[in-house]
């Protein structure tokens, strides 16, 4: 919680108006406070810049083409278990490479071939993962479909 105090602290007055978050939450959203919805929390910061990271296709940001999981590519890729293996380590790689605050726990895979009540081109990754400074967890549910 050492990092939050520090980050409070550093709070901004500008033009009369409170800045009072650490960067704005998307997708963009206006809010009567703050002008654009803020993430407020570290935990916040922490899961967008993930959920961002697995989303990102490689090649999309500029400067950086090896940026991203591309998780969205493999829509149309056989899901089988040698895929969500795939799937797994660009995960980890690349969690490691661009947020090495984040400490990768257990990926599910949520498909057909384990729960016949899905649909055949359903595919669900959670992702348990950990904040290493601040000792919190989460899990960030991302539907391929």
């Amino acid at each position: 919680m050492v990092a939050m105090e520090f980050f409070k602290a550093r709070a901004v007055q500008e033009g009369g108006i409170n800045m009072a978050g650490f960067s704005p939450k998307l997708p963009l959203t206006l809010d009567p406070s703050d002008g654009y919805t803020l993430n407020k929390t570290l935990k916040e910061v922490a899961r967008q810049n993930f959920k961002m990271l697995v989303l990102t296709n490689p090649g999309e940001r500029i400067m950086d083409p090896e940026f991203g999981v591309g998780v969205l590519a493999y829509l149309f890729e056989n899901n089988t278990p040698a895929t969500h293996g795939q799937i797994d380590a660009r995960i980890r790689e690349q969690a490691s490479k661009y947020l090495p605050y984040i400490e990768v726990g257990e990926i599910i895979f949520n498909s057909p071939v384990d729960n016949p009540n899905i649909a055949d081109n359903f595919l669900g990754v959670s992702i348990n993962y950990s904040i290493k400074k601040l000792n919190i967890g989460d899990v960030l549910e991302i539907p391929i479909n």
